[in-house]
């Protein structure tokens, strides 16, 4: 429903509470307003039925109007000591249509601030008294009466009419408002998440290339401390190749992350790595001395899958990389399954036997991260330190569905007992130093 501009940002959106010393002083002077218009039709009109007013008639018709200026804190009880003064008013036979406005206006009142059935009972009792009365009086006067009473009817309908439409522009701007709120929660909603997103691909990015150029670094120093005499320069020179090859690839993932982050939201899960960049992860942990071993079967995956996949490899291998130790061996598995595809990366070094340890001391992100890629495809990741050695990570991700998966932390993390066929290699020393931070 299309809400009016005007609802939203005019009183009815800014209004808190009224002030009540405010609303008095407005119906002190509403009452002041009436008491002079009934004065003058006291003054002015010439009697047709009733006598002149004496000063007792003036006091009761200008206290009639006393009770109005706390019309909207009690209405009820107002327009009942408004009665209690008229009811005398007019059995002392005044002129009878001086407080006439007074009488009208307490009754809107009454009807704008109640119930409907509370506005039934007292029009009914009103018209009821006052058709009593003056059938009592005689037919002519009780023909009157019935003509005063359609007066009374419209004025009870206007106010039940005013309160209605209240009520509805109420809700219309309590809807604008909820509208509003919703939109302002998903808008958040959607900012945390890009958030999120940006972290993680930033983290899966820059904590393997890192990982990757330390690796590397150490392998060039140890090479160069190692025997200064007998100084390996093609050793060395190859060595600062791979960290310039890690840097220029590292530079051109970065700049193609940024254009999927500045790319419109259809485009963005497209642009980014997928399985077949896969090998190329392989290649860059092999330049830092590790034996990777690959099983990997060709399988065409969804854009967004593809790179939940490519970004669960990436961060495993950089953990193995970085926690696995002299002497590491690291097998990566991909394969079709039945309506998804399963991946696993399984090394056989120490992170697996230290790794609460380590946890424990710095907490890490690579995880979680690749718990939270996995859910966002509709998969699930399982991983966990190996009974035989090592560490193993294993995602099931679905090809088609995408939708909410269960709570990895609830996963038990079944199959991680199996060995992984991956030969030992021997590694320069420098891999030594790689167990400090966490998964």
């Amino acid at each position: 429903m299309d809400v009016p501009r005007v609802l939203l940002n005019g009183p009815a959106r800014r209004a808190g509470p009224p002030d009540p010393g405010r609303v008095r002083r407005q119906d002190a002077l509403l009452a002041a307003g009436l008491a002079l218009v009934d004065a003058g039709v006291a003054l002015a009109v010439p009697v047709a039925d009733g006598r002149q007013l004496t000063p007792l008639g003036w006091a009761l018709l200008l206290c009639a109007h006393v009770p109005l200026i706390w019309r909207r804190s009690a209405p009820l009880g107002s327009f009942l000591v408004l009665i209690a003064f008229v009811l005398p008013y007019h059995a002392m036979d005044f002129h009878h249509s001086a407080p006439l406005a007074a009488s009208l206006f307490g009754l809107f009142t009454v009807a704008v601030s109640g119930r409907p059935r509370r506005t039934v009972l007292v029009g009914a009792c009103v018209v009821g008294l006052m058709l009593a009365v003056k059938f009592s009086a005689g037919m002519a006067e009780g023909t009157d009466a019935l003509r005063i009473s359609g007066w009374v009817v419209v004025v009870l309908l206007l106010g039940v009419y005013v309160r209605v439409h209240r009520q509805y522009l109420a809700s219309v701007v309590e809807r604008a408002e909820r509208a509003e709120r919703t939109r302002e929660e998903e808008a958040r909603r959607r900012v945390a998440e890009e958030r999120l997103r940006v972290a993680r691909d930033l983290h899966d990015l820059l904590a393997h290339s890192i990982t990757l150029v330390g690796v590397q670094t150490s392998v060039a120093a140890h090479v160069l401390n190692a025997d200064p005499e007998r100084l390996d320069r093609a050793a060395v020179a190859a060595a600062l190749d791979d960290i310039a090859d890690t840097c220029r690839a590292a530079r051109g993932e970065l700049r193609a992350t940024l254009e999927v982050l500045r790319a419109p939201a259809d485009d963005a899960r497209g642009a980014l790595p997928g399985v077949d960049g896969i090998p190329e992860l392989v290649e860059a942990a092999r330049t830092s001395g590790v034996s990777v071993r690959c099983d990997l079967e060709a399988v065409v995956v969804p854009a967004a899958v593809g790179a939940a996949v490519y970004r669960i490899v990436q961060e495993a291998l950089t953990n193995a990389v970085r926690h696995g130790g002299a002497g590491l061996s690291v097998w990566v598995a991909l394969r079709a399954a039945s309506g998804a595809v399963e991946v696993s990366v399984v090394d056989d070094g120490v992170g697996g036997v230290d790794a609460d340890a380590d946890a424990a001391a710095v907490p890490g992100f690579g995880l979680v991260g690749m718990r939270e890629r996995a859910r966002s495809v509709g998969g699930v990741v399982e991983a966990g330190p190996r009974a035989a050695g090592g560490f193993e990570v294993r995602a099931t991700l679905p090809l088609t569905s995408r939708g909410s998966a269960p709570d990895p932390a609830a996963q038990s993390p079944q199959g991680l007992n199996k060995p992984g066929p991956a030969p030992g290699v021997e590694v320069s020393e420098p891999a030594q130093a790689l167990g400090e931070g966490t998964r």
